[in-house]
């Protein structure tokens, strides 16, 4: 077993090594930082309202109404479910569930939604002109900027990021998706015009027709 410390050999040809090594660990030390969120039924009714602020529905619809009494800074999850006549069978599957809700908000920020509108909206083009979906891009351009890009798309290009939504498909590509990840994708019919907008939490300022933005 002694063997491999014989090893330091083959550092005289990989000088790098124990750098990257180094590197790799440190970069690995780093990941649970961008791990999704966890509620843990141990918490706090209290600390997971505070941080999780989505799941208060989900938690009312479950019959914990307790949410916002005296006692939620000092009652964990798990108390207050079984204190509502729950097993720990339900206790696991509402756990899992508030996982799942804020786990979709975690992922939405990385990516975009759409409405109903402009689902159905999709729906109707893609039909009527037989496309695949619509693409959405954003080009120099616009009073603010940048605009953005909206085209039927038949067919998939190298790197795109496919999202598919209510028996929709939407394509972007990378470099597109990071300038309007965490959008909300919908479509508009006044009496000042039809059309797809965005609403981009990354704009600092966007123009009065909503194509544009910086």
């Amino acid at each position: 077993m002694q063997q491999v410390i014989e090893k330091p050999k083959e550092q005289v040809h990989h000088p790098n090594h124990q750098h990257e090594t180094h590197q790799h660990q440190h970069e690995t030390n780093q990941q649970p930082q961008h791990a999704t969120p966890r509620i843990a039924k141990d918490m706090t009714i209290a600390s997971i309202v505070q941080k999780y602020p989505e799941v208060v529905e989900p938690l009312t619809s479950a019959g914990v109404h307790c949410v916002g009494c005296h006692v939620s800074p000092y009652e964990t999850l798990e108390q207050g479910l079984l204190g509502h006549g729950m097993n720990q069978e339900a206790v696991a599957a509402i756990v899992s569930k508030l996982n799942e809700v804020i786990q979709n908000k975690h992922q939405a920020k990385k990516t975009i939604s759409l409405t109903e509108a402009a689902a159905k909206k999709i729906q109707e083009l893609s039909k009527s002109k037989k496309a695949s979906g619509l693409r959405v891009s954003v080009s120099p351009g616009g009073c603010s900027g940048f605009q953005y890009e909206f085209e039927l798309e038949n067919k998939e290009q190298p790197n795109d990021i496919i999202i598919e939504q209510e028996n929709t498909k939407i394509f972007i590509q990378p470099e597109t998706m990071e300038m309007i990840k965490g959008s909300q994708l919908d479509y508009l019919d006044t009496l000042q015009g039809a059309g797809f907008k965005i609403q981009n939490p990354q704009a600092k300022s966007t123009c009065g027709c909503g194509s544009s933005f910086s």
